[in-house]
């Protein structure tokens, strides 16, 4: 049984440094960069990143003043670059990450829970994501936390086709 390390969860501040978030959201896509999966996340600038914090609503996981985790949601709009995403009943989140030393003691779903639960805040019915194909255990995990494949998409800036994943908050 893997342990529960408690972190705090809490909302991304400008006061918070970009570039420790940024060298974090490297080192937790690097094994998939190693697979050679090109992920936005793998290789962003701190300008990137900074864009996606403020672009959403952005959350980090804190342990002893160390950001060791990362999520950001975004409402359906209009502009958004997937017609999925283009859905007022819909939110979706990205820049998806946990520290790889902290990986897999609950840090991750303590993230997702915090936009689960802002995204039926903000009123939305489903939450989406999307995800590599390739990445077989990325998709196996988000089935567990109850998405299903709802649209494949191909991104320019990605060297995979991805799934769109969404689940029904109702």
């Amino acid at each position: 049984m893997v342990s529960m390390i408690v972190a705090e969860v809490r909302r991304w501040t400008p006061s918070d440094s970009v570039e420790d978030i940024t060298a974090m959201l490297h080192r937790a896509y690097g094994s998939l960069a190693a697979q050679g999966l090109h992920y936005n996340a793998s290789h962003q600038s701190p300008r990137h990143t900074q864009d996606r914090l403020i672009g959403g609503t952005s959350f980090l996981a804190v342990i002893d003043g160390r950001i060791v985790g990362c999520i950001s949601l975004y409402p359906g709009r209009p502009n958004a670059y997937h017609s999925y995403y283009q859905r007022d009943d819909v939110a979706y989140f990205g820049q998806f990450a946990v520290e790889p030393e902290f990986q897999g003691h609950g840090i991750g779903r303590m993230l997702y829970q915090m936009v689960e639960n802002h995204a039926r805040l903000l009123g939305k019915s489903y939450l989406a994501l999307d995800t590599a194909e390739p990445a077989l255990d990325l998709i196996a995990m988000y089935r567990r936390w109850g998405f299903e494949i709802v649209d494949e998409a191909d991104w320019t800036s990605t060297n995979y086709r991805s799934v769109i994943m969404a689940k029904p908050l109702a």
